[in-house]
């Protein structure tokens, strides 16, 4: 990868980690690099902890060197792979394929994200390899406990997944199709639907609130997690009372992913790009192609009900995402936008088409150039 494969010093999960294996949910006092909640005198990770959990085999082994940032290109392999099974299983023609999935690796933040490993681009790209594990399962053997479990594990990855765990469910429900328009089951059907989908969906759901829970209780002393509204407390960004998410932060995540703008100078590299990001519709107009699917109406609703509530989060949110190329928090909603892709491209790609695409793939390629070459990770 472009960053060199090199360790993050933002290795939060490392440090989660090896907490884990000495038995405690709180870290040794941390690095200044190393945003840490201080909470009653000890220090704690407020991200979700599912990539930590992944990384506890390799700590174990190799200890605080353990190098996050190649889970982090592990689950962007993934994730490329589970879309790219998906649109088989749609039938969606090679040359699409091949589109919608470059679309998705470049023309997206993902291949950024890979590019860097640190704690917050980790958590995007397990949310994202997640993502398309329960998009793929969904596709194929619809098994409900393993959606669950797909879903789940992006939630434990970055908390906005949450919100789509109804949508899941609904597609487990309702006979929703990734190749062919299908029959609205009767009302009998759903409820013999009904009493098979919910047991196996809802227990692995319950066993990881149950899990989510005394994780915690083990951290904050009560069931719901206060991390992130601590934070925002503290933060010089936020405010010492409230909520982090609220409606007066609308518009201000509007104009960061809808009218940041690069700016130009004189010399080299002659295209500046702003710390705080670029629009999407600069980085990656190919989305706009999900507004062409076509297919089981089922589908489509799912994917961009689930594009909606996961995206409500982000919106909401009193940062935008700090230093970054483009906008990282789109991530959480964009693998639910490449079904909408594939749809649109099933039977055939158009030029047009091929060069939304292929343009969108180029600026994040310049991206990952730019930030490594240009910027570098001290900015972070």
């Amino acid at each position: 990868m472009c960053g060199g494969f090199h360790a993050s010093p933002y290795n939060n999960y490392v440090l989660l980690a090896d907490a884990f294996l000495h038995g405690h949910v709180w870290i040794n006092q941390p690095s200044p690099a190393i945003d840490a909640l201080p909470y009653r005198g000890s220090y704690y990770i407020i991200e979700a902890p599912l990539p930590a959990i992944v990384l506890m085999p390799f700590v174990a082994r190799f200890g605080l060197d353990t190098n996050q940032s190649l889970l982090g290109i592990a689950f962007c392999g993934i994730a490329i792979a589970a879309l790219w099974n998906i649109m088989e299983n749609m039938r969606v023609v090679f040359a699409s394929r091949v589109a919608v999935a470059v679309m998705f690796f470049a023309g997206t933040d993902l291949f950024w994200c890979a590019s860097l490993g640190d704690v917050w681009f980790l958590a995007h790209l397990a949310s994202a390899a997640m993502t398309m594990l329960a998009l793929r399962e969904l596709s194929a053997e619809r098994r409900p406990w393993l959606v669950a479990l797909w879903a789940c594990a992006a939630a434990e990855s970055r908390f906005a997944m949450v919100v789509a765990l109804p949508v899941y469910f609904a597609m487990l429900l309702l006979p929703t199709s990734f190749s062919a328009l299908v029959e609205m089951p009767k009302l009998r059907q759903l409820q013999q639907r009904f009493m098979r989908v919910a047991p196996s969906f809802g227990g692995v759901v319950a066993v990881f609130l149950l899990a989510w829970v005394l994780y915690n209780i083990s951290r904050w002393g009560v069931p719901t997690d206060i991390g992130y509204t601590a934070w925002y407390h503290q933060d010089s960004a936020g405010s010492p009372t409230g909520s982090p998410f609220a409606l007066q932060y609308l518009t201000y995540e509007l104009r960061a992913f809808f009218t940041a703008m690069p700016t130009w100078q004189s010399t080299f590299p002659y295209i500046v790009s702003p710390l705080s990001g670029i629009a999407l519709e600069i980085t990656s107009p190919g989305l706009l192609l999900a507004l062409f699917a076509r297919g089981d109406r089922r589908l489509i609703l799912a994917m961009w009900a689930a594009t909606i509530l996961t995206a409500i989060p982000s919106f909401l949110y009193y940062v935008d995402g700090y230093s970054q190329f483009g906008m990282r928090h789109a991530l959480d909603f964009e693998p639910f936008l490449m079904i909408l892709l594939a749809a649109a491209l099933r039977n055939r790609l158009r030029l047009w088409q091929a060069l939304l695409c292929g343009y969108s793939a180029i600026v994040g390629t310049w991206g990952v150039w730019y930030w490594h070459a240009i910027m570098g990770r001290a900015v972070l």
